[in-house]
């Protein structure tokens, strides 16, 4: 996808009603206050000698470069949030709303801008070292942890 088609999306999500019960459709789930998809993902490195793993990662540093600068002339400056890690999550009392709680687990950071009444977010995510790069966008009523 392009970040022209990108963006497209991430206006979609903008003007969806939430659900009432989470759902995950391909690359797009969705719950009570969110929307997330999956924009793009590299492929996984379970095969990987580390040449691919460099190779990925900067493709996919650029797209979001590309994505949070077309946001950025949308909707302003970002926050840049870091979000605490997963070891800190396993030791509170709760776990932080979705979102939150799957982002937490896959990323250290992401960026956020205030979109009217809701929150977007952008960011980079990866569960394992051996798993994909994946470009995520969100559309959330939910603060932040």
């Amino acid at each position: 996808m392009t970040t022209a088609q990108h963006l497209d999306l991430i206006d979609r999500l903008r003007a969806q009603s939430f659900v009432d019960m989470p759902v995950r459709l391909g690359r797009h789930s969705s719950g009570p206050g969110y929307h997330l998809v999956r924009l793009e993902e590299t492929g996984d490195f379970w095969e990987d000698d580390g040449s691919g793993r460099r190779e990925a990662a900067d493709q996919i540093s650029a797209e979001y470069a590309a994505l949070t600068q077309a946001l950025t002339e949308r909707w302003g400056t970002p926050l840049v949030f870091t979000l605490r890690s997963p070891a800190a999550l396993d030791n509170a009392p709760e776990a932080p709303a979705q979102p939150w709680e799957e982002l937490t687990h896959s990323t250290d950071h992401v960026h956020l801008w205030r979109a009217e009444d809701r929150w977007l977010v952008a960011c980079v995510t990866q569960w394992g070292e051996e798993d994909p790069y994946t470009l995520m966008a969100g559309i959330t009523v939910m603060d932040p942890p």
